[in-house]
């Protein structure tokens, strides 16, 4: 149906969380909402509980009462702005134990993609064609235009250290993966 999705909030009583996500994936299977439901997070971080001087490595939510979805979006022809259908709505709004969407008098918000990024709902894929060791040009921030050398590649966390010449001397310069571009060498 819709080429466009946006993640949304949804608030839901405390300790409900799993339940409403189970019961939203249940009725899009029920009702063959794939093309309008398209996914169905709960942010959990893995962290390390000391109990009884015992270590042990626990999972948990990272937001409490809140489920993540993504949904299929439409341009509304009135306002441009971005809205999931009326039947999405009505479907997540009505399942049992949620109390509403984040925004503005329950008014649906879509997450923006730095929002989603950052809380780790969706993980940005770069794909690098650069190594250590190779000429890189920097395409973004305050040093772009500028040529210098891979030294350190951090794929996990999105990150690279670039050393450059700057004022006669060589310094390095932590990057993010997509600042930077393999210069063609001839």
């Amino acid at each position: 149906m819709a080429e466009l999705s946006r993640w949304f909030v949804v608030h839901t009583y405390s300790g409900y969380e799993n339940k409403v996500a189970t019961n939203i994936e249940k009725v899009v299977e029920n009702r063959k909402m794939h093309d309008l439901i398209l996914d169905v997070n709960i942010p959990m971080e893995t962290v390390t509980e000391v109990k009884d001087e015992q270590k042990k490595e626990v999972e948990r939510k990272v937001f409490p009462g809140y489920v993540m979805v993504k949904v299929a979006v439409f341009e509304n022809e009135d306002t441009g702005e971005l809205e999931m259908t009326d039947d999405t709505w009505y479907v997540i709004r009505n399942t049992r134990g949620v109390t509403g969407f984040v925004g503005p008098e329950s008014k649906p918000i879509p997450l923006t993609e730095e929002e989603v990024y950052a809380m780790g709902v969706e993980k940005k894929v770069i794909k690098i064609d650069y190594e250590i060791g190779d000429m890189v040009t920097i395409i973004d921030g305050a040093f772009e235009g500028v040529v210098g050398v891979v030294r350190e590649l951090d794929t996990e966390n999105g990150s690279v250290c670039v050393v450059i010449s700057m004022l006669g001397r060589e310094t390095p310069v932590e990057l993010e993966l997509d600042q930077v571009e393999k210069t063609e060498q001839e």
